[in-house]
């Protein structure tokens, strides 16, 4: 599915892929985070922190009456206080699919699937 804007000069279609892209790229500028997780580790395999070209496994899209409900995966570094880390997830989120894409977040859930110590090399 995509959403759907509507303007004095057509349609424009957003794809899930885009917003995912949007939200993913949102997430990991936050710091405190250490990357993105799949949402479903046993079906992708996956136990790894996924790579900026795998953000669609660790964002789900689902469509609302006047915006989108957004679920995003994490990970954690050690040391941060993952309350307020979530809570600037979902704001950063809500700001930039807002500015970029020009879509409505009612809803962003933030699930942190694991801690990791970050190296300070």
């Amino acid at each position: 599915m995509a959403v759907k804007i509507k303007t004095k000069y057509g349609i424009i279609d957003i794809s899930n892929n885009v917003i995912a892209t949007v939200v993913g790229g949102a997430a990991t500028d936050i710091y405190g985070i250490v990357g993105m997780a799949s949402r479903n580790q046993i079906r992708d395999n996956l136990n790894d922190i996924l790579k900026r070209e795998n953000y669609l496994r660790g964002v789900v899209v689902r469509q609302a009456d006047n915006g989108v409900n957004v679920e995003v995966n994490i990970v954690v570094g050690y040391g941060t206080k993952i309350s307020e880390v979530c809570r600037n997830v979902q704001d950063k989120v809500k700001y930039n699919l807002e500015t970029m894409l020009g879509v409505t977040a009612n809803e962003v859930t933030v699930i942190v699937q694991g801690v990791r110590v970050q190296n300070e090399d």
